[in-house]
């Protein structure tokens, strides 16, 4: 899938893959403002608040570097039959923003379909799971204080401008589950400036930074963070403890006065280390990741008439002589071997018109596309989920 955002990045921060994902800090600008503004608007935010029943910590607002209790900003919405559901007071809300605050909607791609598939793309590009978060700054709201994350994030200014300290590590690739609670900042400075529209900055998982409009004067700032979590030799040892269930040796219980059972115990964790590397885990994580969300294809409501592929990860196709196998979301689907320029295109993650398909690729296009719909790898292409993809995407059959 060849997202804009996603070539937009790599020339920015000068990399030719996602080998730089927590390598080093790297800054640049992406140079088309078209593309910052197709990404996410303030406005677009401030509606996506609106229209749904959000909730902390999915959604809150900071003033002053305190969080802002919800009931300043939410009511409850009363239907006639008295059923009550949290809304955010958009008037409220408006107050706070024009004193100064900073609101933030973390997964903002649960609820977007431009995020969605720009997550979606760059969980193809890197092979790791992306999530993004929005913030929203005015005037001289601050951000949060200096503190680092225990992952790779990739930060897109989109609106306005926010000054910004990023410093180095005080502990070596921390992690959320740790041996030291890592709480003293680093004093080396590696970047501090102001990011402006169209700036792109990654930060590597354990770097300190903080982001203010402290002292900016009027104005606003809205940039995505989309954060990054590599697998670790940890991801693999947890995975390995997995496995070993398998294996009747490890079942038993562990006896404190038996010596030569601990001894094949440890032969054994040896032989499983050897037999399944950590590229294996690598290789199984992708595929074995759960379906994603999508609406389900009901016949009765639309007939099937484009579809996009919507898992976590690349599929992988296996061509075995008269037959293929499609492997992806812990699924194995096994065809004709004549389904192949089909499945390609079908699950390249871009668009695909049906109509125009079948002249590319044959007429066996639409039949394939209703099987990978109904077993949840592909999705019906509604005009809601196009948006995501138009001006970002192009489709399969151009």
């Amino acid at each position: 899938m060849e997202h804009q955002l996603v070539g937009a990045i790599e020339r920015a921060l000068g990399w030719s893959g996602p080998e730089g994902i927590g390598k080093g800090f790297a800054r640049g600008n992406m140079g088309d403002p078209a593309l910052v503004s197709r990404i996410l608007t303030p406005n677009r935010l401030l509606d996506i608040a609106m229209r749904r029943s959000l909730s902390r910590p999915q959604f809150r607002c900071f003033q002053k570097g305190d969080e802002v209790h919800p009931a300043v900003y939410y009511t409850d919405s009363v239907s006639p039959r008295g059923q009550s559901i949290p809304m955010v007071n958009m008037r409220s809300l408006g107050r706070l923003l024009d004193e100064g605050a900073t609101l933030i909607l973390d997964q903002a791609n649960v609820f977007d379909p431009t995020m969605e598939v720009a997550c979606r793309a760059l969980q193809w590009w890197s092979h790791e799971r992306v999530q993004v978060n929005a913030y929203l700054t005015t005037n001289e709201a601050a951000g949060f204080p200096l503190h680092w994350d225990d992952h790779d994030v990739v930060i897109v200014q989109l609106a306005g401008e926010k000054e910004w300290e990023v410093r180095g590590t005080s502990r070596p690739v921390p992690m959320y589950r740790d041996a030291d609670p890592n709480s003293t900042p680093a004093d080396e400075i590696v970047w501090s400036g102001v990011m402006r529209t169209g700036d792109v900055m990654h930060i590597p998982r354990g770097h300190w930074h903080e982001a203010t409009r402290t002292g900016s004067g009027s104005g606003k700032s809205l940039h995505v963070t989309f954060g990054i979590t590599k697998r670790t030799g940890a991801s693999w040892l947890a995975w390995l403890g997995d496995w070993c269930r398998e294996q009747e040796i490890f079942r038993h219980d562990l006896d404190r006065r038996d010596q030569t059972g601990s001894e094949a115990l440890v032969e054994a964790a040896a032989r499983l280390i050897g037999e399944r590397s950590p590229a294996d885990y690598l290789a199984a994580y992708e595929q074995a990741t759960t379906l994603p969300r999508h609406i389900p294809y009901l016949d009765i409501l639309a007939p099937l008439d484009s579809v996009v592929c919507t898992t976590h990860f690349p599929p992988q196709l296996q061509e075995s002589g008269e037959t293929v196998t499609v492997v992806a979301s812990g699924k194995r689907l096994t065809l004709a071997a004549k389904a192949v320029p089909a499945l390609r295109l079908l699950l390249s993650g871009r668009p695909v018109p049906l109509e125009r398909a079948a002249a590319l690729v044959g007429t066996e296009v639409a039949e394939v596309a209703e099987i990978l719909v109904k077993e949840e790898l592909c999705a019906t292409l509604t005009p809601e989920l196009s948006s995501g993809y138009t001006g970002l995407v192009m489709n399969a059959a151009s």
